[in-house]
């Protein structure tokens, strides 16, 4: 499965967040992410399949993907394209549950970590955090660009970098080898996200 294009995850956070999800959600796609996350664990299931279901239909709306970070099983319950799993997470079982067409990314951290994702199962890896990050403070060490790039080496799959990326630092990503960028906090904080995605995908085109 290829990554939407483009190469930039928009990951939630609604405790971060300025507005409704629903609100954010269709701001950064009116202005050109064709892909999201929903990232609430700490939600009950039934909660999150209700609000995965309603950003579906936001994203449906804009012809974008929305993708789920947690549980396979809540991702299928949900009905959206995808799951984004844990790091050590049976990604097998995953595809297995969800077919073919769904799009599986995985966390990872290190390198060796990296090297043991089944390619042939995987879609994509998400490796952070790339800098330091507001979102998560203390989370890390942060990888910078030769760690992301030693990440990128150890796999075949595309790498995702995350945290601490902003217009001003995510090309450093993209030169390690990064075949795209994820944000959270950055967009989930402002006044005007749709302002924020602009200029990121202004950047990642340049």
């Amino acid at each position: 499965m290829s990554l939407p294009r483009p190469p930039l995850l928009l990951v939630t956070d609604r405790r971060q967040a300025r507005a409704p999800l629903e609100n954010i959600l269709a701001a950064a796609f009116a202005a050109g992410c064709r892909w999201a996350s929903l990232r609430e664990k700490d939600l009950p299931e039934p909660e999150q399949i209700a609000l995965a279901r309603a950003l579906h239909a936001v994203a449906r709306q804009h012809g974008a993907r929305l993708t789920l970070h947690g549980s396979a099983e809540t991702a299928k319950a949900a009905g959206v394209d995808g799951v984004h799993l844990s790091g050590g997470a049976d990604a097998v079982a995953a595809r297995n549950l969800l077919g073919s067409s769904a799009l599986i990314g995985i966390s990872v951290h290190t390198p060796s970590e990296a090297a043991r994702v089944p390619a042939g199962t995987v879609d994509y890896v998400v490796a952070g955090p790339a800098f330091e990050t507001a979102s998560k403070p203390g989370y890390g060490p942060a990888l910078a660009e030769a760690g992301i790039a030693a990440i990128a080496s150890a796999t075949p799959l595309p790498l995702i970098a995350i945290g601490g990326l902003e217009a001003v630092n995510f090309r450093g990503s993209l030169r390690a080898a990064a075949a795209g960028v994820a944000v959270m906090g950055g967009v989930m904080r402002a006044a005007d996200p749709g302002e924020i995605i602009r200029e990121l995908l202004s950047r990642l085109r340049a």
